[in-house]
Order: C-alpha cells, then sequence, then structure tokens
C-alpha cells in the first residue's frame, strides 16, 4: 500500500494523545486530586490536541472529505464507523474528567470514576483502529492476531514517554508511568519483532489463478492499462527487502536508544523530552513501514503471480 502521511499522522499522533490520556485517567484514579493546576491543563491540551489533529488529517486522504461523517452510520458492520463512534463517545467524558481532576469544578468523588472510564475509551479507541486494518482479509500483511497489539502498545508507549516529559517539565514526580514507558518499549520491540517474523514467514498461496477463477496455470497476456492507474499506485506499492530490512533495524536502534534515555531520565528528569520524541520518530518509521508492507491482493489482476 502506498504510505499516506495523512493517515501515518493520524495514527501516531492520536496514539501518542490517547495513551497520555488514558495514562492521565488512571493516574488520577488513583491518586486523587492534581496539586498542580498547569500540569493538568496543559496535559489535557496536548493530549485532546493530538487526537483532534490526527482524526482531522485521517479526512485528508479520503477524496471528499466532507462526507466524512457518514462512516458513522456503519458501527454495526465497520471497523472504521466504531473507531469514529468510540472517538466522539470519549470527548465528553474527556472534558467532564480534566475539568474535575483540575478542581474548576469541585467534584472530588467523580474523579476516580471519570478517570477510569475515560482510559477505557481511549484504548477502545485505539483498539478499534487497530481492528480496522486487522480486519481486512485482503492484505496479508495487516490481517493477523499481532497488529491490534501493536497499536495498543504503541499507544502505551508513546503515551507514557509523553507523560515523562510533561512531568519532568513541571518538575512533577511520574510515579509509577517511569516504570512502565521502558517496559512498554520493550514489550513493543518484542512485538514488532514478531509481527515482523510471521509475516516474513506466512506463505504467499493467493494465486492469480485463484483472483480469476481460471485455475492455477493461468497467466496475464496483457496488461490492463498503458499507464499505472489509482489501484496500481495506491495498492501496488513496494518496498524493497533491503530497505524494509534497513528501516527495522533503524526502529529498534531509536527504540533502545528512548529505553536507554528513560533509565537515565531518573536521574536526569528533563532527558525524558528527548526520549519522547526519539519515540515519537519510532512510530513514524514503524507506521511508514507497516503501511508499505501491506499488499493488497488485487495486485494479482496486474501481473503479480503470488501474494
Amino acid at each position: 500500500m502506498n504510505p499516506a502521511y495523512s493517515v501515518i499522522f493520524f495514527t501516531t499522533a492520536s496514539g501518542a494523545g490517547y495513551g497520555l490520556l488514558a495514562l492521565l485517567g488512571l493516574t488520577a484514579a488513583s491518586l486523587g486530586q492534581s496539586a498542580s493546576l498547569a500540569f493538568v491543563i496543559v496535559s489535557m491540551i496536548i493530549a485532546l490536541g493530538l487526537i483532534t489533529a490526527g482524526l482531522l488529517s485521517s479526512t485528508l486522504h479520503l477524496g471528499h472529505p466532507e462526507r466524512a461523517w457518514r462512516a458513522l452510520s456503519q458501527w454495526k458492520t465497520s471497523w472504521l464507523s466504531r473507531e469514529g463512534v468510540a472517538a466522539i463517545i470519549t470527548y465528553p467524558f474527556a472534558l467532564a474528567f480534566g475539568v474535575t481532576w483540575s478542581g474548576l469544578y469541585p467534584a472530588h468523588h467523580a474523579i476516580a470514576p471519570l478517570g477510569l472510564i475515560t482510559a477505557l475509551l481511549s484504548f477502545s479507541t485505539v483498539f478499534t483502529t487497530g481492528k480496522i486494518y486487522a480486519s481486512l482479509k485482503t492484505i496479508r500483511a495487516w490481517h493477523q492476531p499481532l497488529t491490534v497489539p501493536v497499536y495498543l502498545f504503541f499507544a502505551l508507549a508513546s503515551g507514557a514517554s509523553l507523560f515523562l516529559a510533561l512531568s519532568a517539565f513541571f518538575m512533577r514526580d511520574s510515579g509509577s508511568v517511569a516504570t512502565v514507558t521502558p517496559l512498554s518499549l520493550i514489550a513493543l520491540a518484542l512485538l514488532k519483532y514478531l509481527y515482523w517474523r510471521a509475516i516474513d514467514r506466512a506463505p504467499r498461496d493467493r494465486t492469480m489463478g485463484d483472483a480469476t477463477g481460471l485455475g492455477p496455470n493461468v497467466r496475464q497476456w496483457e496488461v490492463p492499462h498503458t499507464t499505472k492507474n489509482f489501484v496500481q499506485r495506491e495498492m501496488g506499492f513496494v518496498v524493497a527487502r533491503r530497505h524494509a530490512k534497513r528501516l527495522r533495524g533503524l526502529f529498534y536502534i531509536l527504540l533502545l536508544v528512548a529505553v536507554l534515555l528513560e533509565l537515565l531520565a531518573i536521574t536526569i528528569p528533563l532527558v525524558s523530552i528527548l526520549a519522547f520524541c526519539i519515540v515519537f520518530i519510532s512510530a513514524w518509521v514503524e507506521r511508514w513501514l507497516f503501511f508499505a508492507q501491506g499488499e493488497h491482493i488485487v495486485t494479482l489482476f496486474y501481473g503479480n503471480a503470488q501474494a
């Protein structure tokens, strides 16, 4: 698949935003009223800002962005529609949580339940995003069980890194998140290793004969177009094996550096700001490669022997 930068930004930005929002909710549910109004306001603005910017950027990939609202009507059958519904439902609970946690509205008894609901809705929205791709049987590299866990752990890891960076900036104790962050990064690296190994070993058993129903020995006699059409440009994108190998290596190096910086941040807190930047870059590398390696079976109609 041709990696669309609008969708890459959507999945990385909204993932970090939802991860941060979920951790804020869990922290508030555990510790109660925040002692820093500035931390709450800035953190909530950044979390909701990343989520909103990501969701809006996803519409840029549509032919008619003004019709994006129609996707909400298919929530019974479409994971894309469920994602939109989940995202919309999250907003009022997140805003109510932020207002009570900050103390702008005195309702201490509501902080914990609102925080837990916000965290649950945040991870649920990321879950639906991952299911959009995992449910596509036509793309072998996406239709497998590790796609959704990778999305969830990326949201957790990037959100935790951002949480640490904000805590360092406001000179605030990050609590258990300081332990969660490097562990989530290590778990993410392991999941991606298992994911890439799985798609590399998966059999390419779909052939042109299967696609056309003409039997195992069918061959393409003539190309359907003199130049590449939209389907070939968007769904026939191929990344060279050597480039994919280098990008995978770069991803692991970035995660390793991020883990070391997060550990160093225990003694030098401001280092966590650099660590988050590296985690966000690693997310772009991983997500570009995720889309680039998603080979659609429609390419069988355009000359590919197997998919």
